[in-house]
This record gives structure tokens, C-alpha cells and sequence, in this order.
């Protein structure tokens, strides 16, 4: 008989799943279909004074008032779920995705009356976080890479000082181009 290996049955499972289902969201957010646009708006809401609007109703208005965000939202789920699809990059996919979804979720709590979408959402984190508990070694082995570090040889007080020194003079230096820049295309309305 042969062996079953249900850890990777799983991990296909999940990986195809999201990716099937954030498609279909990003692919709803590229062509403005998911939020209220102004194109697309229930017939009277514009009529109902801002503060008894439904949160539902007032998220859907915010997050379809910008083309560009819905766009930038929805290619990067787009993107992140057609990683999923190949075994080279699965965990870059499941690591653009899961930022997504934590966003989806809180806003999905704070903002909608009711939690079928939050379901949803939770269930596809679920997924992504799935997907990287199967991949714990590959994951651990990169982790320990990027924070470990290399001998460095000893340096004097003096060195450090000077050193430092460069850096607070190049941090004050971008501080005042920020300001600057801020000062120069304004703080806008918040």
C-alpha cells in the first residue's frame, strides 16, 4: 500500500482554496464590483445624513471612493494568491497574503453589522497560517538566517562615536528634508 501524505494533501487543499476564492475578490476589487463606487451606489444613500449611515454602508463608500486603492488591494491578493499555486513560491504567497487578510478581518470587526465576510477572511488566514506550519522547517531555517549575525571584529569607543555620529547628523539631515516636503505639499485635512 502506499503511503498518504496528508500533510501535503492538506497544504494543496488550502493553497488552492485561497487562491480560488482571492482571485475572485481581487478580481472584484480590479473591476470596482465589491465596493459602492460612485458609478454604483444603493439608490437613497446619498440622501442619509453621514451619521446615520450604516457602518456597512459607510465602509463600502471609503473603500470604493479610491480606484486606486481598490486596485492596489486587489492585485496584490491577485498576486499573492497565483504565488500560491507553485511549490517555489508558496510561502512568499502565504506571507503577501496574511498582512491582507489580518486587514480584512479587523476592518471586518470594526466596520460590517454582520460576519459572514469575516468567516471568510478568518477562515482563509486559517489557511495561509496552515500553509507555513507545514513549511515550519523551511520557515525556521530562514528565520534563524536573517537574524543571525556575523563576528564583528571589536571596535573602539572612538570608531563608535564617530560612527554614530554620522548616523544622527544623516537622520537629522532626513529629518529636515521630510519636514520640508511635508511642510512644502501640506499636511492635508487630518
Amino acid at each position: 500500500m502506499k503511503k498518504i501524505y496528508y500533510k501535503e494533501i492538506i497544504e494543496i487543499v488550502c493553497r488552492l482554496y485561497v487562491f480560488f476564492f482571492l482571485t475572485i475578490y481581487g478580481l472584484g476589487k480590479v473591476i470596482g464590483a465589491q465596493f459602492y463606487t460612485a458609478a454604483r451606489m444603493p439608490d437613497g444613500l446619498d440622501l442619509i445624513p453621514i451619521g446615520q449611515v450604516s457602518d456597512f454602508d459607510l465602509a463600502w463608500v471609503f473603500m470604493g471612493r479610491s480606484f486606486g486603492y481598490m486596485l492596489f488591494i486587489g492585485l496584490a491578493e491577485i498576486f499573492g494568491a497565483f504565488l500560491l499555486l507553485f511549490n517555489k513560491t508558496k510561502l512568499i504567497g502565504s506571507l503577501v497574503l496574511i498582512p491582507i487578510m489580518v486587514n480584512v478581518i479587523v476592518f471586518d470587526i470594526f466596520f460590517l453589522d454582520e460576519y459572514g465576510a469575516l468567516a471568510g477572511a478568518t477562515l482563509y488566514l486559517l489557511m495561509l497560517l496552515t500553509i507555513l506550519i507545514i513549511n515550519k522547517e523551511k520557515i525556521s531555517k530562514l528565520l534563524i538566517e536573517l537574524v543571525s549575525t556575523n563576528k564583528v571584529s571589536k571596535i573602539s569607543f572612538k570608531e563608535k562615536l564617530i560612527k554614530y555620529s554620522i548616523v544622527l547628523v544623516i537622520i537629522i539631515l532626513i529629518f529636515i528634508g521630510d519636514q520640508f516636503i511635508v511642510n512644502f505639499f501640506g499636511h492635508g485635512k487630518g
